[in-house]
């Protein structure tokens, strides 16, 4: 959707009372628009500066029951901080809004429309957030000329929003797993620690792991991503056992926070069970790693992790 993110830019933030957690102005070289992001805790202190009373796009974005998933809602208005004002009151989950207005007052509202379209629809489509917005409304009407125009100051904002941490218009990189069967000299690989063992409660477990054949919300080291070959699943007490595995196809970002969802090749197999035993207590609280040759002959967890 981006197509000037291969060329070099220049980004300059701007942080008026030294605090980058509260206010920040953000402006891109040789372009007409800024962006401004405002926490919510200190939207009072800043919603009367000129630029929310001008046209423009609010991005909304926090979290509820899920951490890994932010949730977003994307607006527009002739004045923004009217809009922004009733969502003080209407929408609790939104910590911080991301605002996007012209420097010279080009955008009007056929401008900020198009934009809003054109936003709910790329986050819909990269499956990055959880949208608040009710529907993905029909395109807007522009002329030919302005179309281009919007596009471009849209392809701006695309380009700022990962360098403020908001990756829910970006199309998450997929890698993929060069598979390399253990049967076919593996022994020469048994070093490496090619398995990730994740904790997994019985809901998660049966309606993921086993129904949709993927696991997410893992947090993996950048070093291990070229090593992972397996996933196998630590069923949570009453269970207290791996219980099965399942070769991974390939490995993409999941949400906005810098963890991962792991897609198998094929439906997990069962395997005898790897009891908890005498391991220490909180030993699988969190993903671990390991060999798959250990993962088929290992009995309990202190033996697999030796």
């Amino acid at each position: 959707m981006n197509d000037k993110a291969s060329k070099p830019y220049t980004i300059r933030l701007f942080i008026p009372d030294g605090d980058p957690n509260s206010f920040k102005i953000i402006d891109r070289m040789n372009w007409t628009g800024v962006g401004l992001e405002v926490a919510r805790d200190s939207w009072d202190k800043y919603k009367n500066r000129k630029e929310f009373a001008q046209a423009g796009i609010y991005i909304l974005i926090g979290y509820g029951d899920d951490p890994d998933l932010p949730i977003v809602y994307i607006g527009q208005g002739d004045g923004v901080k009217d809009r922004i004002e009733s969502h003080i009151k209407n929408k609790l989950f939104w910590d911080k809004v991301l605002v996007f207005i012209s420097s010279d007052g080009g955008l009007n509202r056929a401008h900020i429309t198009w934009i809003e379209w054109a936003l709910i629809k790329q986050a819909d489509k990269m499956k990055r957030c959880k949208l608040d917005n009710n529907a993905i409304p029909n395109e807007p009407t522009l002329t030919e000329s302005d179309k281009a125009d919007t596009q471009e100051f849209l392809n701006e904002m695309l380009s700022i929003f990962p360098l403020v941490e908001i990756r829910v218009f970006d199309k998450a990189k997929k890698i993929e797993v060069d598979y390399k069967p253990h049967t076919e000299g593996y022994s020469k690989r048994t070093k490496v620690q090619d398995t990730i063992v994740v904790p997994a409660q019985e809901d998660g477990f049966r309606e993921v792991f086993l129904g949709e054949n993927r696991w997410y919300a893992i947090r993996i080291s950048g070093g291990k991503l070229d090593d992972i070959q397996y996933i196998a699943a630590y069923q949570t007490a009453p269970v207290s056992a791996i219980t099965h595995y399942a070769e991974v196809e390939s490995i993409e970002a999941y949400g906005d926070g810098g963890k991962y969802q792991l897609n198998f090749r094929a439906p997990a197999i069962e395997i005898e069970p790897i009891r908890f035993g005498d391991a220490k207590s909180g030993s699988m609280q969190a993903p671990r790693y390991t060999t798959f040759e250990k993962l088929m002959n290992s009995k309990t967890i202190k033996e697999l992790f030796e």
